[in-house]
């Protein structure tokens, strides 16, 4: 049997026609930059979030820079995010020339871990301008403590919520429980468009009317730039299929969530004990599966026979940040961020998007049993 770790395949052939009734009306329009579906889908994913306001940008690491920007991290100043994370939370980061701080991770959730940023913030806090959390996997992280923290030393909070539209955390939506929340639209996300594309979202007026400026290099009105940014706009023919998309979003979202179920059953009757070790989901949390990812031992070793066998994986992530080579002047070491290192070498991302057939879930919890029964 040959089960893929992602079969976007699958998701289009449902949608098909659909989606591209919507292309179409777009070509047919002939204005593809900030026009009618950009704006309607922002509307429509500021209220599915529970924000007031979205703002449509050209990428998930676009939302991260410019909700960075919006919130005023310039060069020397510190923002305190992971090292367990996709690159652009911490890259964003250095772009604007500030400090990347790391803290470790919760072991079983691979969020951030809130009592490690107490205890650095306690440590001290000087030149802190902010605070990342990324809700990794589709599941929030611990976010009234990071607040109350936050608040306690004037920080900015930036949910990076790339993999997680969706999610609920005290069944308060992702993006809308900082200051700003950033989304990726990119194509194996649960919200996917055929390119790139992303959003940011906030509560506050005066920090969208800002966001709006920087994706437009700076301006109000054309020609005339009140502040220096950049050009990072979602195009309309990603907005009229994110559209259509998003209509489906929580069903699908259940769907990932009964397959993540129904992993958890075959892993509780397989008898592997703790060679595998399912996700940790919180009472207080809703998770959307963007990714559904365990622990597990031999993993390399695993993932290369499971490949032979035709089921498809993934290692996110393989080194923690503060082990990359482009990081290495911050200072860090290994053994700095001990849960971080350790599950980057035990994770292991199996399929669990909605399409699946239940046969495909038993092939791979059964090809997994295989494995360690040699």
């Amino acid at each position: 049997m040959n089960v893929k770790l992602l079969d976007l395949e699958r998701q289009y052939r449902k949608i098909k026609n659909e989606v591209m009734s919507e292309i179409k009306s777009v070509c047919d329009s002939q204005h593809y930059v900030l026009g009618s579906n950009v704006k309607a889908l922002e509307e429509e994913i500021a209220a599915y979030c529970g924000a007031k306001y979205a703002v449509g940008v050209a990428s998930g690491t676009d939302a991260i820079l410019l909700a960075l920007m919006a919130a005023g991290v310039g060069p020397g100043d510190k923002v305190v995010t992971t090292p367990y994370t996709f690159f652009s939370t911490a890259g964003s980061i250095a772009l604007l020339g500030a400090k990347p701080v790391f803290v470790d991770i919760e072991p079983d959730t691979f969020n951030i871990d809130p009592d490690e940023l107490g205890r650095l913030l306690k440590r001290s806090s000087k030149g802190v301008k902010a605070v990342i959390p990324v809700h990794l996997y589709g599941q929030c992280a611990e976010m009234d403590t990071i607040r109350s923290l936050a608040h306690n030393h004037s920080l900015s909070v930036i949910e990076d919520a790339a993999q997680s539209i969706g999610a609920r955390y005290k069944k308060r939506g992702a993006g809308a429980l900082g200051d700003f929340g950033c989304f990726s639209f990119y194509p194996t996300k649960n919200l996917g468009c055929f390119g790139d594309g992303g959003m940011v979202t906030t509560n506050n007026r005066q920090r969208a009317e800002k966001l709006r400026m920087l994706r437009g290099h700076g301006s109000r009105r054309r020609y005339y730039y009140d502040i220096v940014g950049t050009n990072s706009r979602l195009d309309e023919v990603q907005a009229a299929v994110l559209r259509v998309k998003l209509k489906y979003l929580d069903e699908w979202a259940e769907g990932r969530r009964r397959n993540a179920g129904k992993y958890t059953e075959l892993f509780s009757k397989s008898g592997l004990g703790d060679a595998v070790t399912v996700p940790e989901i919180r009472k207080e949390n809703l998770s959307v599966y963007n990714q559904y990812v365990v622990l597990v031992k031999k993993r390399d070793r695993l993932r290369k026979y499971l490949a032979e066998k035709g089921v498809g994986s993934e290692i996110y992530y393989p080194m923690s940040l503060h082990q990359q080579k482009c990081f290495k002047e911050l200072g860090y070491k290994t053994g700095d961020f001990p849960v971080s290192e350790s599950v980057a070498k035990k994770t292991l991302a199996l399929p669990i998007y909605p399409e699946l057939k239940a046969g495909e879930l038993r092939y791979v919890v059964s090809t997994i049993a295989d494995f360690y029964s040699k």
